[in-house]
């Protein structure tokens, strides 16, 4: 038994070596091939603090990194292999899956064809890519990759998955039967074999319309195979590819996702059968393809909790919460339009008002470092930061102003939570603030339920992030709109502060807004105070009957909404379903500010 000093004397000349042989596996690729060098690891521990756990391999798509656990190496006895191994890995960044996007893209293909085992997706697009790298490197570059996989079987136990698998590879490579470790003759198996052989060589260029394909052949064989699972994921080197990365594109389904979503058996490139039925009957080869009823149509967005699987299964890390901020950040973008803005009169000299609070939101060069340092002698970003507010005095100079936006969004049990299904006042809410801070305006978001059921900004801000996470949230408790925060905003305003609208999202629940506060104050009387010192009006969005004002006559709440729109001004705009709130979220931004700006008004 070699000792502790001998260890690392022998994994230090296997670390030269492996190194030295770095250029010529780029090189296998193209002398024009770059990447960075490899993260070689000595100790099994240096492997876990890069991410890689039970296999010898893995890549990394965000930052372009292949990392080798050189003593798991020695273990598998690879260590005469280190341009097969390092041209493997290389393969995975410029061949398949070569980016974060086209990586999540074919999980979430593969998916469709995996009903009720939709977590395998992420082990079959190992194999499937590393089928794609290893055909074409036994083949074209000539390595050796027959005898790694000779070297790596020898100590593993098979399972029908397994054994499929392996079966493909002797084929591809012209092997006798269980040179690889597929087991005895298997008329299955073979079957399914050539098609997988097939499969490989023919969507070679086109891999990600064959990644369906390939987990649809695997499926049936995945139901029934327990064994397998364990050695594949043993030498799965892209299940952390996606660590620290970022997806764009993903909440759409792409065109051909859900179609490519067949068994080779069924595809006539891969099937000499119903290629020549399709050419005998042209009637029938043109004959556009069914879409099973419980499939959405082509372009059709996700919901979020699918969206989450398929980034977890890419290797992305995250909480429901934080993939939800990602998802309403990316179904809000194609909507986005510039926040409408006032002019008013300035004169050509600012003047010093005071101080507000410095977030991250606002440009760095913002900070008056003297006066934060002056509050708090150690600076914490976003706590102690302030910066200076400038006024001005009326002149002949005009400038725009934005409009900024306090937003009450209902989510009480009524309400769906936003990180499981699609909430339309979640991402309408996305929408109209994710305009406001890129026409420059600040948003204050407050997410409501029942009794001090409530999470906010807690003030106006212009942290993306931040307003996203209280959109995304969920209470699903009772109904009791927060009086106090509305109060709380307003009363402290002065006359020359930013003119503000505010915009409430909810449903007949809204009627508590006009309820005592916790002081035994009527609510109608904060609420009129709080219009009159916004100084840009005010919305109710609600998901009511088209028939409320006729309701309103025996219902207490729609009277309560009739009496606000009539004696305080409240535009009240009726939804009939959750779904047009994207429509409204467009057309209020457009109509009410952009028109608004160009008559130069601030309220109605």
């Amino acid at each position: 038994m070699r000792t502790e000093k001998e260890t690392l004397s022998s994994l230090t000349d296997l670390n030269r070596l492996w190194m030295n042989a770095w250029a010529e596996a780029l090189a296998v690729w193209s002398r024009f091939t770059r990447l960075r060098n490899p993260t070689l690891c000595l100790s099994t521990a240096r492997a876990r603090e890069e991410g890689l756990n039970d296999s010898f391999a893995m890549i990394r798509l965000q930052d372009q990194s292949v990392i080798i656990s050189l003593p798991a190496i020695e273990a598998y006895g690879l260590q005469d292999f280190a341009v097969e191994v390092l041209a493997h890995e290389i393969g995975h960044h410029v061949l398949a899956p070569a980016n974060l996007t086209d990586h999540a893209r074919m999980i979430a293909r593969m998916r469709w064809s995996l009903p009720t085992v939709e977590h395998y997706a992420s082990m079959l697009s190992n194999l499937y890519t590393d089928l794609l790298i290893n055909d074409r490197l036994q083949r074209s570059a000539e390595l050796r990759l027959v005898d790694v996989y000779r070297r790596l079987v020898d100590k593993r136990l098979v399972g029908v998955v397994w054994a499929l698998y392996m079966r493909i590879y002797e084929i591809l490579w012209g092997l006798r039967r269980d040179s690889l470790g597929s087991g005895p003759a298997n008329d299955r198996i073979d079957g399914d074999a050539l098609l997988g052989a097939r499969l490989i060589r023919s969507y070679a260029r086109e891999w990600l319309d064959g990644s369906g394909r390939f987990a649809a052949l695997f499926l049936p064989h995945l139901l029934e195979d327990e064994e397998s699972s364990a050695v594949i994921e043993s030498w799965h080197d892209t299940r952390n590819a996606g660590a620290g990365g970022s997806i764009d594109g993903l909440t759409e389904l792409d065109e051909n996702e859900q179609q490519g979503a067949i068994h080779p058996a069924q595809d006539p490139n891969l099937n000499d059968a119903l290629g020549d039925e399709s050419t005998a009957n042209e009637e029938t080869a043109h004959k556009p393809m069914e879409v099973s009823e419980d499939r959405p149509a082509g372009g059709q967005a996700r919901e979020p909790f699918q969206y989450g699987e398929i980034l977890r299964a890419a290797g992305l890390e995250l909480t429901d919460h934080e993939i939800a901020v990602r998802y309403y950040r990316e179904r809000a973008r194609p909507h986005l339009i510039p926040f409408p803005r006032q002019e008013r009169l300035i004169s050509a000299d600012p003047l010093p008002e005071g101080l507000e609070p410095w977030d991250v939101g606002h440009p760095m060069d913002d900070i008056d470092w003297m006066q934060s340092l002056i509050q708090s002698p150690e600076v914490i970003p976003g706590m102690t930061t302030v910066q200076r507010v400038w006024g001005t005095t009326e002149g002949s100079q005009s400038q725009p102003q934005p409009i900024d936006l306090d937003l009450y969004v209902d989510s009480s049990g009524s309400m769906e939570n936003p990180q499981n299904l699609v909430s339309y006042p979640a991402l309408a809410g996305a929408i109209i603030c994710l305009s406001a801070l890129r026409a420059g305006a600040r948003a204050q978001v407050t997410l409501w339920s029942g009794k001090n059921q409530f999470e906010t900004t807690k003030g106006f801000v212009r942290d993306e992030d931040k307003i996203l996470r209280v959109l995304t949230g969920y209470f699903g408790g009772g109904t009791a709109f927060p009086i106090h925060l509305l109060r709380d905003t307003f009363v402290p305003r002065r006359p020359g502060d930013r003119p503000v609208h505010i915009l409430n999202i909810s449903d007949d629940g809204i009627s508590t807004m006009f309820d005592k506060d916790e002081r035994g104050q009527i609510g109608w009387k904060v609420t009129a105070m709080a219009l009159e010192r916004a100084k840009a009006g005010g919305s109710l969005v609600l998901n009511i009957s088209a028939d409320w004002e006729k309701l309103s006559i025996t219902d207490p709440a729609y009277a309560a909404i009739r009496r606000a729109r009539d004696e305080q001004g409240w535009k009240v705009y009726c939804v009939s379903s959750w779904v047009d709130l994207v429509e409204f979220a467009k057309a209020f931004s457009r109509k009410r500010y952009l028109e608004a700006n160009n008559s130069h008004t601030s309220s109605e």
